[in-house]
């Protein structure tokens, strides 16, 4: 897969939303919330949606993430496709790339 932007790596716990059969997210570290939304706010779509590729281990997807208000970061959503083939866990800690 070609990949085109800016380059964000980070590291994250992935959480689960409060809601029966809730998605699962990794947030972005508020620095570079900031410096995303600084940089990219002009290109969000509808409630804060940016499109982005993002990977995880040997896992790369086209993808958006959304700015949260109330938290004031971006949230990457982590399909079920996606957290299986990675053996992604809440409380496990893992590396995130993410191209804007």
């Amino acid at each position: 897969m070609q990949i085109k932007g800016v380059k964000y790596t980070f590291k994250a716990e992935p959480w689960q939303y409060k809601a029966p059969g809730g998605w699962f997210f990794v947030s972005f570290p508020a620095d570079l919330a900031e410096e995303i939304r600084n940089m990219f706010r002009s290109e969000e779509e509808g409630w804060g949606r940016l499109k982005a590729t993002a990977k995880i281990g040997n896992s790369e997807w086209k993808t958006a993430i959304w700015f949260d208000t109330k938290q004031n970061t971006y949230f990457l959503p982590l399909k079920a496709e996606i957290r299986k083939k990675e053996n992604i866990a809440t409380g496990k800690e893992i590396q995130v790339t993410v191209w804007i």
